[in-house]
């Protein structure tokens, strides 16, 4: 049994690692092929859509984990398969509303953004993205429901290779051409991510689906927390490019999206250990395990943390070569950058257990504490300091917003010590912390 799921945690780690190289050489090959200019415009666009899709996104796939393993443990497939239907429902509902709202937006983006011409036809393709992401994500989540993140990691390879080449292919003739790539790529991803998660469904006892019951509010809570908390990130990765492009130009966004490849570079380190610890602890927890959800906490802190030491002094010294032969001399003005997002990289690699933990516990609002903090450090940063500095300045507002972020969570930590919520083996039931 160990050793069968030892092999199914490497074989999801290989597999998340490969998608996630895959998705740094589309971003860098788009930067190198594009030039800052038009790769700023891309950026633009990208993260506009993104930005907008996450504020209205109802992020129901992490209450779809946390009680969907709940009901499978409990074998209540009533609840279950009505709890899929109503998180497929949540999303397309949700994910239509950002479509709306981005076709709204398209005619005045040009306006908004300096530097930013006719992105009008860019913007109306990249419309397509929400509906397709969202149905992408339920088929991912009942993937994870089975267990299966090795599957899930063959999927992300799968799809980041398709991005991959219609980024690619897209960015040799222009930057609404890009657009179509990946929107036609993201299609033919979600059609088969889509398909396997309804096999997976299958797999499970059918049933007549019932009413949530009890249940009903605490999910409804819990997707609409999960969802702020997902638009709060989204603020973190888009809004420095965004604010970029509005008190500077599209080249400065160019720049700082060259600069952000180290935070790009961590997230594919830690990414198949989110996909682990979100499935495997979550299902501990349902089962009254907490020891074995701390333990391994406290084994992933200590690892990262000696990891980073190791990692970032080499790392900064290298960032002129690396920065100038992966993109060319014309992304030198982003060096300074590049070191200074590397460094909040690092501290936001270190606290990545924050992702997952809050979800397993069923207590998702804590998240919204610390992203709140960083976002309220870092948006009047952006303003002030981006304006002064261009891409330099960006670039210090995240790394003060990095360590806001890791501040609060020391808070958070000790407060739940003082309460003496999951530190002796606390069973779940017993859980304190404020919704």
């Amino acid at each position: 049994m160990i050793g069968w799921l030892t092999r199914r945690r490497a074989t999801a780690a290989i597999a998340v690692y490969a998608s996630s190289a895959l998705g740094i050489l589309g971003a860098l090959a788009a930067l190198r092929i594009l030039g800052p200019t038009d790769a700023g415009r891309l950026a633009i666009v990208l993260g506009a859509v993104d930005f907008i899709s996450s504020v209205l996104w109802l992020t129901s796939d992490e209450a779809l984990v946390k009680y969907g393993f709940r009901y499978s443990a409990q074998q209540d497939w009533g609840r279950f398969h009505r709890l899929v239907r109503l998180t497929f429902s949540l999303e397309v509902l949700a994910s239509i509303g950002a479509a709306v709202l981005i076709v709204a937006i398209a005619p005045f983006v040009d306006s908004i953004f300096s530097g930013a011409d006719n992105l009008e036809t860019a913007m109306l393709v990249a419309a397509f993205l929400p509906a397709l992401q969202a149905v992408e994500s339920i088929g991912d989540t009942l993937v994870i429901l089975r267990g299966r993140y090795d599957i899930r990691g063959f999927l992300l390879v799968y799809t980041m290779g398709l991005r991959l080449v219609g980024l690619v292919i897209g960015a040799q003739h222009g930057v609404t051409e890009a657009v179509v790539g990946v929107v036609a790529a993201q299609a033919l991803g979600t059609a088969t991510v889509f398909t396997v998660g309804l096999l997976a469904l299958r797999r499970f006892p059918a049933a007549a689906p019932v009413h949530l019951g009890a249940d009903r509010r605490p999910i409804v809570r819990f997707v609409l927390q999960s969802s702020v908390f997902t638009g709060l990130v989204s603020v973190r990765t888009w809004i420095a490019p965004l604010v970029l492009g509005i008190v500077r130009t599209a080249t400065e966004v160019g720049l700082f999206r060259a600069a952000q490849a180290p935070q790009q570079g961590f997230a594919v380190l830690i990414s198949p250990v989110h996909l682990i610890l979100l499935t495997d602890q979550t299902r501990d927890w349902e089962r009254g395990r907490p020891t074995a959800v701390l333990s391994g906490l406290r084994r992933y802190v200590v690892g990262s943390t000696l990891l980073m030491g190791l990692v970032v002094p080499p790392a900064i010294w290298a960032m002129p070569w690396l920065v100038t032969f992966l993109l060319g001399d014309e992304y030198e003005p982003a060096v300074v950058a590049a070191q200074i997002v590397l460094v909040a990289a690092a501290i936001h690699l270190v606290f990545g257990w924050t992702k997952s933990f809050p979800v397993t516990i069923g207590r998702p609002g804590l998240r919204l504490i610390a992203h709140g903090v960083e976002s309220a450090v870092l948006l009047p940063l952006l303003v002030i300091l981006g304006r002064e500095w261009g891409v330099t300045g960006a670039g210090v507002a995240v790394l003060f917003s990095a360590v806001a972020f890791a501040l609060t969570w020391v808070v958070l930590v000790a407060w739940l010590r003082r309460t003496g919520f999951g530190l002796e083996g606390a069973q779940p039931a017993a859980v304190t912390a404020p919704r």
